[in-house]
């Protein structure tokens, strides 16, 4: 017992895991594996999610590690992000929250750069990987080497801060232990080591490198702005000049940011989506400029409920399980409720937008990822959800469960035939295809021939007391569907919807036409509703050809071979399937034909063959 229920639970394990794989996009994002408690035991990032992921489950390790790791993975999510810095950056938030059992031992404080302020007398700023608790204070991770170097690129060209290892004290700088050096002379340092620079005037620098650091880049840039402003107005215009070369740095590189920029803190962000039965929202929370949760989660419907009291439902819900105490709250829309000394943003442009973007980006993909699961487990359902497509759009009585398109074939009105295929569920029941050979018109008449088809099949129909189709289709336009109206309404007195394929000028569907006078029904040119029916009108023509030409292909044979006297339908296939053709066995030379067929029957089929070239 408990094995078929290891067995069993295996399998159920097995179904999940594909079911997400075969969803999961082929973006930038972040992923979490989730063990049978719920339990987050692994976090990674990827520049294409779905190849990153599946390339887990689709190949044998080496590492013993990562198969024990694939072994006790129960469930997937996944954050889809703009870039692949971002899911870095979204990655390194996410290990340092959650503390990934499988993390641990390969990702650390170290694994990105930081910025450090040293804890000295004169302290120095630079770049590193090694965190050491000595009371200096670190900044970052940053999500990698060049984000570091820019920004501390904009601090060298802010503020003199010196470079050298010096152990700078009171008493070293009195004594002269220390000589300036070449960033003095090319005033990159104000030469502290020599008492050049005021402890005062150093510590004044420092302390707004730290808030930019922090990520209080517009504090300091309105500080700048505000003592550029009071320079100038004291007419101290050199002075001026520089506060001004410093307030333009920050600007600039405040304008190269990335979507989660150092100034936003502490704020959350809600998104929404929705179809016919369930609403999808998605909370992302901003802390430090960066993105330190991130959650879509999906409401059943129970009533008519609109997007704000959905969205409003699930702001509550998630501030409640994540503990939020952000003071903003960014959203799509406005919405009727108030929560104490909270404000709600709805951004038009800028960082805020930014963020809003990414997160119904989430929402959205998460909407498709559900429906693409749903229909993964039940196909049935996909189907269902395109047919219920054409019955809305035609606004007909029942679901088009069983539809039947029809199509004629000719050259030059020889060997006119017509066709008419059968979609069930929207899947081809090829058993109950039909071919008609076109018995009462003669010459090349589409609307004629149209018309003898649809009249055969459907008073046959009637009289077997057969079922009827829920709606008929014809391959062509406004000309086709009158034809069949004019039979099934007028002639047969039966109530069937038709509706009509039109191509375009380059013989490619283009327009579905509904109702009498027949109208144009909008359908997008890449939606799953437009490639079934094309699918439709492509096997029915498939068909109408296919029969055309075997019946063609017995035509021409019949009227070269079977009209010379002496030659039998044993004789014939043999011919046939030695030569293929007429045209073959005409040009054969007569010693092939005689050691196949006999000197007799060669003489016969040579002398047929010459006599009806």
């Amino acid at each position: 017992m408990r094995k078929t229920k290891a067995i069993t639970m295996a399998i159920d394990k097995e179904t999940h895991i594909k079911t997400i794989l075969s969803v999961i996009p082929e973006k930038p994002g972040c992923y979490q594996y989730f063990d049978e408690k719920g339990t987050i035991i692994y976090v990674g990032k990827a520049k294409n999610l779905k190849r990153r992921v599946s390339s887990y489950f689709n190949k044998e390790h080496d590492s013993n590690k990562t198969r024990v790791l694939v072994k006790q993975i129960r469930d997937i999510k996944y954050i889809v992000v703009d870039t692949e810095e971002d899911a870095l950056l979204l990655e390194n938030n996410l290990i340092k929250q959650y503390r990934p059992r499988y993390n641990v031992l390969l990702k650390d404080d170290k694994t990105y750069p930081s910025i450090v302020v040293k804890n000295e007398y004169f302290p120095r700023v630079f770049q590193t990987r090694n965190i050491i608790r000595d009371g200096s204070q670190y900044y970052g991770p940053y999500p990698s080497l060049f984000t570091a170097k820019v920004m501390l690129q904009m601090l060298k060209e802010l503020y003199p801060i010196r470079t050298c290892k010096y152990p700078l004290t009171p008493e070293s700088i009195r004594e002269g232990r220390y000589k300036i050096c070449l960033e003095y002379h090319i005033k990159r340092c104000k030469g502290p080591c020599e008492g050049l620079q005021s402890w005062e005037e150093y510590q004044k620098n420092i302390s707004e490198i730290k808030e930019i650091l922090r990520g209080n880049i517009s504090q300091i840039s309105k500080m700048l702005y505000e003592e550029m402003q009071t320079l100038a107005g004291e007419l101290k215009f050199e002075e001026a000049q520089k506060v001004k070369e410093k307030y333009e740095v920050i600007e600039n590189y405040r304008a190269k940011s990335t979507v989660v920029t150092p100034m936003l803190h502490n704020i959350d962000v809600f998104s929404i989506a929705e179809n016919e039965n369930s609403a999808y929202i998605n909370f992302m929370h901003i802390g430090n400029g960066a993105i330190v949760q991130a959650y879509t989660f999906e409401y059943k419907k129970r009533l008519d409920e609109s997007k704000e009291e959905l969205l409003s439902l699930g702001i509550i819900e998630m501030r409640e399980r994540f503990k939020s105490t952000a003071r903003e709250i960014i959203v799509p829309f406005e919405l009727e409720m108030e929560l104490g000394n909270i404000t709600f943003t709805i951004p038009q442009r800028g960082d805020k937008k930014k963020l809003l973007e990414l997160s119904e980006m989430n929402v959205k993909q998460f909407k498709v990822d559900r429906l693409k699961q749903s229909e993964k487990l039940n196909p049935e359902q996909r189907t269902t959800r395109i047919l219920k497509e054409i019955q809305d759009a035609l606004h007909l009585p029942k679901l088009p469960a069983h539809i039947e398109c029809f199509d004629n074939s000719n050259i030059q009105g020889s060997d006119a035939v017509a066709a008419c295929v059968v979609f069930k569920m929207g899947k081809p029941s090829k058993k109950d295809y039909r071919k008609y050979n076109i018995k009462t018109v003669v010459g090349p008449d589409d609307y004629a021939s149209m018309k003898e088809v649809v009249r055969r099949r459907y008073l046959r129909a009637k009289e077997e007391n057969t079922p009827l189709p829920d709606l008929i289709i014809t391959d062509g336009g406004k000309g086709q569907m009158e034809v069949v109206r004019s039979v099934i309404e007028d002639e047969l007195q039966l109530t069937i919807p038709i509706a009509g394929l039109a191509k375009d000028g380059k013989h490619r569907t283009s327009e579905l036409l509904f109702g009498f006078p027949p109208e144009t029904i909008g359908m997008q040119l890449n939606s799953p509703l437009f490639h079934l029916l094309t699918r439709m009108q492509d096997e029915v023509h498939r068909f109408a050809i296919s029969f055309h030409k075997d019946k063609r292909s017995k035509t021409q044979v019949a009227s070269e071979l079977d009209s010379i006297k002496g030659i039998g339908e044993k004789t014939k296939t043999v011919l046939l399937r030695q030569y293929k053709s007429v045209k073959r066995i005409r040009e054969a030379d007569f010693e092939e034909l005689k050691k196949l067929i006999g000197e007799a029957k060669a003489k016969i089929l040579k002398e047929g063959l010459f006599v009806n070239q």
